[in-house]
């Protein structure tokens, strides 16, 4: 008897409409995601279990390490405007290119004095370690209360808000430091903020 031949079918798989999808989501991905953006001072924030996002809008950010105060404003708008409050403040002078410039920056850390130079120098050489030496917020020269000044008038009169404030300290930062800058808050009348630190698990 002879035997049934059975017809054999092609094992080729149109792999096309994967590619698309995947193509896609690549696509999605690097859309909605947000470049890390360099830090002039990188910290090891303390550990927590608890996760609060912070504001998106309206918020300054002071960061503590190494025995230093660096300061970050969200809003080129209110780093334009503290700027030019800063300058009255201090007499000094800033170019429109100057201005333009700082608006750009997200956190630094020199005396005012210091700003031109700063800003002068592009990203990269900006955050290189030692360039920055940190904000004076010491008694005889408290800059870093100047900032905050700066920033909550700016953020008042431009958003009609209160602006919102965050410690960015690092887990090995010795406590005096971190009362200094909770002192010159409280001094303002400011005594809700934001403590950044990582998130760990709650077993860990």
């Amino acid at each position: 008897m002879a035997k049934v031949k059975m017809s054999k079918k092609s094992t080729k798989i149109d792999m096309t409409a994967m590619c698309d999808v995947a193509f896609l989501l690549l696509s999605f991905f690097v859309m909605t995601s947000t470049a890390k953006v360099p830090e002039p001072l990188p910290v090891d924030t303390p550990a927590s279990t608890r996760e609060t996002k912070l504001p998106d809008t309206d918020l300054v950010t002071i960061t503590v390490g190494d025995g230093k105060v660096f300061f970050g404003m969200i809003g080129q708008d209110i780093r334009t405007d503290a700027l030019g409050r800063i300058a009255e403040k201090y007499k000094l002078s800033f170019t429109e290119e100057e201005t333009k410039r700082f608006s750009l920056i997200d956190g630094f850390g020199v005396p005012a004095g210091n700003l031109n130079k700063l800003i002068s120098l592009k990203s990269d050489e900006r955050n290189k370690e030692g360039v920055q030496p940190g904000i004076p917020y010491d008694s005889i020269d408290n800059q870093l209360r100047e900032w905050i000044l700066a920033a909550r008038y700016a953020t008042k009169e431009l958003h009609q808000k209160e602006v919102k404030v965050a410690i960015k300290g690092d887990a090995k930062e010795e406590y005096p430091t971190i009362k200094k800058v909770i002192d010159i808050l409280q001094d303002q009348k400011i005594n809700k903020f934001f403590l950044v630190t990582g998130l760990r698990s709650e077993d860990f």
